[in-house]
């Protein structure tokens, strides 16, 4: 189970003990984690100072968002 932010979606590393997100106070949501995303040869994910687990990098250096 992987915990995110109902307001502004930021997912948290699963160590980061909040109750709230710390990037804007919203309520926390735990979801399954997706199976496309449990890849072993993928890159350790990058964690920043609040907790908040940040965008994967492409592999020529741009940040991979959604569409």
């Amino acid at each position: 189970m992987e915990r995110l932010c109902s307001h502004c979606h930021a997912v948290l590393a699963p160590e980061t003990e909040a109750d709230w997100c710390p990037a804007c106070g919203g309520a926390l949501i735990e979801r399954a984690n997706l199976p496309a995303l449990d890849q072993p040869e993928r890159a350790p994910q990058e964690v920043d100072h609040r907790g908040i687990v940040l965008p994967r990098r492409h592999a020529l250096g741009g940040i991979i968002t959604p569409q």
